[in-house]
């Protein structure tokens, strides 16, 4: 894995070993940020259920003015450490570790995120959770995007009845990312 374009192109990653985390192929995270460019300059980007990080560090890369990660498992934080170290981006991320929806309710009040991305462990309706806890923060605001990644199994039917609406859809072969707005009045 490698960070695909800007500042720090080229640059190797680390992951984690194993199967606890899904790290995003170069081609599909290719393809998110050629959809992201418009939202990304001088953006404050938000990566919850962080893995290695790689998706933060590439906002960073294009030019994301600041990035805050958030992950749980204490192995994956120490990768996304030393891959901010590597990237020397350390200087314009905050790393939290702790459980997603706890580092909600602590942003809440913090400057407003520009996007906000999310790749949950699949079929769990953490996502569901997580847009439930942002739907009424103020860390976000009625301009910020939302992204999730998730399994082309999962079930979003329950978004017509929740505070946000699905604005673009990109499907790939096991895998999708929804782009959601809050509601407005």
């Amino acid at each position: 894995m490698r960070v695909i374009a800007g500042t720090c192109r080229s640059l190797p990653l680390k992951t984690l070993p194993g199967r606890d985390t899904r790290p995003t192929t170069d081609r599909i995270k290719e393809t998110l940020f050629n959809m992201l460019q418009s939202y990304i300059p001088e953006c404050r980007f938000l990566d919850l259920f962080a893995g290695s990080g790689a998706i933060g560090i590439e906002a960073l890369s294009r030019g994301a003015r600041e990035a805050c990660f958030v992950e749980q498992s204490r192995k994956a934080v120490s990768i996304i450490r030393d891959n901010l170290k590597f990237t020397k981006l350390e200087d314009r991320s905050e790393v939290l570790q702790m459980d997603v929806m706890a580092a909600i309710r602590s942003l809440d009040g913090h400057e407003p995120f520009g996007v906000v991305f999310m790749d949950p462990p699949y079929l769990q309706g953490l996502e569901k959770q997580a847009l439930g806890l942002l739907e009424q923060a103020h860390c976000v605001t009625d301009d910020t995007l939302f992204v999730v990644e998730a399994s082309r199994q999962d079930d979003f039917s329950w978004l017509d009845n929740s505070g946000y609406v699905c604005h673009k859809l990109k499907t790939y072969k096991t895998n999708e990312h929804l782009f959601l707005r809050r509601k407005t009045n």
